[in-house]
């Protein structure tokens, strides 16, 4: 039976375009159910029990860096859920952004005050909703997942598993193998090399890796590289 909130539910808004964070803030500040709260950029209360973690509502159009490390800054550090407004969801973030911990995922174009209220509300009692295109993609991934874990010729060594890390971060991991410093895979791959950084920290966080000597090691046990 789900969880019945029976008081107001707070909510953060953030996004990198003004004008969408203040469309966004306008329509729930108007709503006698929540409670619209400035952004504490993630960090934690440590007196906050469960039910009064707040929602926060994350709009990107892409999940480019830094959305995912900040996705899992807010509900790792800040103990957040995280409704999520995207233009855009690669097959390959779409099992990290549910790894991630994300509640709630919307289409901008389809997102209306409505829907935005109904996700804020779903998240805030810890229950999901996906859009039935990504919910018809995310069984189908962890179809394939299940099989490859049964099957010894795509299980580790085999093909590359779906679940853990993006391809990115494979690319990443192959040139610490190698031996290349962060300045060298940043002009190997084209990337800064606060990205190159940010792709190594937001994957050992994820997986609980020690350092980048650990994830090389995790990558090559589980068959990535």
């Amino acid at each position: 039976m789900a969880h019945v909130i029976t008081k107001r539910v707070r909510v953060t808004v953030r996004a990198s375009d003004p004008l969408s964070r203040a469309g966004v803030i306008s329509h729930l500040r108007h709503q006698p159910s929540i409670e619209v709260v400035d952004d504490t950029r993630g960090r934690a209360d440590p007196t906050a029990r469960p039910d009064d973690r707040g929602v926060t509502v994350m709009l990107a159009d892409r999940l480019d860096e830094p959305v995912p490390a900040d996705l899992r800054r807010v509900v790792h550090g800040g103990g957040q859920r995280v409704v999520l407004v995207t233009r855009e969801l690669r097959e390959s973030d779409l099992l990290a952004v549910v790894e991630c911990g994300v509640r709630a995922i919307l289409w901008r174009h389809q997102v209306t005050g409505q829907r935005l209220l109904r996700a804020v509300h779903s998240a805030a009692r810890d229950e999901g909703e996906l859009p039935p295109d990504l919910l018809s993609r995310l069984l189908t991934q962890v179809g394939r997942l299940h099989r490859s874990e049964s099957d010894p010729a795509t299980g580790p060594g085999g093909g590359a598993p779906l679940l853990g890390m993006a391809p990115r971060e494979v690319d990443v991991l192959r040139l610490v193998a190698d031996g290349l410093d962060t300045r060298q895979i940043s002009e190997k791959l084209a990337y800064s090399e606060r990205t190159v950084k940010n792709i190594l920290h937001a994957l050992t966080t994820r997986l609980q890796l020690s350092n980048r000597a650990h994830a090389v090691a995790y990558a090559l046990r589980e068959g990535y590289i």
